[in-house]
């Protein structure tokens, strides 16, 4: 297994002379003397935190060596749950897979950086606003990386990713991305029979997130705007990109992954029915969508958030021999018209599929095996969103081409705690909100 990883580190521009490169080595590291995979985690939040957690879960021999964020208590709070856990090696033996001292925790908006450089691996999971700089900079290290979805906000970070993506490609880094359902076993049998032709051609559907919302966190009286917005981050699109791309991304994905393909337009319709206070910031709490695919094909798309109403997050597909109703944990099940089962996938035993996403990740890289490219896809859905959140701001039928050669950068000219977002509150403490019709996105 050594043989393999230092080959393949040596191929990934990660060793010279038999050395890690310097970044690495400067700090005491270096991988090549023994098989400890060094992870980094960027952004310490609850999915970065859980993420980490899956990563040190893996057979391999994974240490964590270094943390960063934004916020000090972010950071504490994540090293303190990642230590009560439990560890163990391939063997079954519990091991301590924690060896983060205060000299790897990094603090500030730069922190990302210093974290990177000691480590074999990145987990990013900072809001996705600051993705495209993160991947830039794992890639440009010449890191493996696991990153959150979605992987951008705007067109231009749109962009970044797929440049980066394919740097990443000629590198033979592996990247992973967070959409985990390409990682959960009833959807990989379901979509090989789909791309097999078990339903003919997918002439329709329908995919959901609807549900009650999320976490909200209140302004503190010490607190700059910019520190506030990046509290409160899921309700800003700089940080954000509005929860049709944060959290919707995953079942417009699995569209895209079903028709494997990505439209051409969409259309739509949105606002703010419920969470109208102004501690929502300036997002949407409902967006509707029709994704056309090249084909003609129409899959409509819905997200919500109102409390107290019917939820459901799934997918359903319209073949010309057949269709699928749900992707339901339950099972699974390919009909045709006539009422015969196609396929059934009965998903109890089947493992966490955030947990098989880091298992395949660090098993190829401790077998030096370039296997997985996920960013260029990842982002093509996430800009799907981003394309959708266009269309219901704007009230306009939006083309692919237009949205991704868009110019309107959200992120902030200046990323400083002192420097103000480029959307600020009124005298009354509301944040200005998208009106169809009138708010340009292209």
């Amino acid at each position: 297994m050594e043989k393999n990883r230092r080959e393949f580190l040596k191929a990934s521009g990660l060793l010279a002379g038999g050395a890690l490169l310097s970044p690495l080595a400067s700090y005491g590291y270096n991988s090549a003397v023994d098989d400890t995979i060094k992870v980094a985690l960027i952004g310490c939040g609850g999915r970065g935190s859980g993420a980490a957690a899956q990563a040190l879960s893996t057979s391999q021999n994974v240490k964590l060596v270094a943390m960063a964020d934004a916020f000090r208590d972010r950071l504490e709070e994540a090293y303190t749950g990642l230590t009560k856990r439990k560890y163990k090696d391939a063997s079954g033996k519990e091991v301590n897979k924690v060896d983060v001292p205060d000299s790897h925790k990094f603090v500030g908006l730069d922190a990302y950086k210093q974290a990177i450089a000691l480590a074999d691996v990145v987990i990013l999971a900072t809001p996705p606003g600051f993705r495209p700089s993160h991947f830039e900079e794992a890639v440009r290290q010449n890191k493996h990386v696991f990153m959150e979805k979605p992987v951008a906000t705007d067109a231009p970070g749109i962009r970044k990713v797929l440049e980066v993506a394919e740097i990443a490609k000629k590198k033979k880094l592996n990247v992973v991305t967070g959409l985990q359902r390409h990682y959960q076993r009833n959807y990989r049998e379901a979509m090989k029979r789909i791309h097999d032709g078990a339903l003919g051609d997918i002439v329709g559907g329908q995919v959901y997130w609807v549900s009650g919302g999320v976490w909200v966190r209140d302004r503190q009286p010490s607190m700059t705007e910019m520190e506030y917005q990046m509290r409160n981050w899921y309700y800003f699109n700089w940080l954000c990109g509005d929860h049709i791309v944060e959290q919707h991304v995953h079942n417009i994905d699995v569209a895209n992954w079903a028709k494997n393909a990505y439209p051409v337009s969409i259309q739509g319709t949105g606002g703010r029915q419920v969470r109208t206070d102004k501690k929502y910031g300036e997002i949407f709490d409902h967006h509707l969508l029709d994704l056309v695919y090249a084909d003609g094909t129409t899959i409509s798309s819905q997200c919500r958030h109102y409390e107290g109403t019917y939820s459901k997050v799934d997918e359903a597909f319209v073949g010309t021999k057949g269709r699928i109703d749900s992707f339901s944990d339950k099972g699974t099940v390919l009909k045709d018209y006539k009422g015969g089962v196609i396929y059934a996938h009965d998903s109890k035993g089947d493992k966490n599929p955030y947990q098989v996403e880091h298992d395949e990740l660090f098993e190829a890289i401790a077998k030096g095996e370039y296997k997985f490219a996920d960013a260029e896809r990842t982002a093509k859905s996430t800009m799907t969103a981003i394309m959708g959140r266009m269309a219901t701001y704007s009230g306009k039928l939006v083309k692919w081409d237009d949205a991704l050669n868009s110019n309107i950068n959200l992120f902030p000219e200046k990323l400083a705690w002192d420097a103000m977002p480029k959307v600020l509150p009124g005298p009354d403490g509301y944040y200005p909100v998208a009106v169809p019709g009138k708010t340009q996105v292209i």
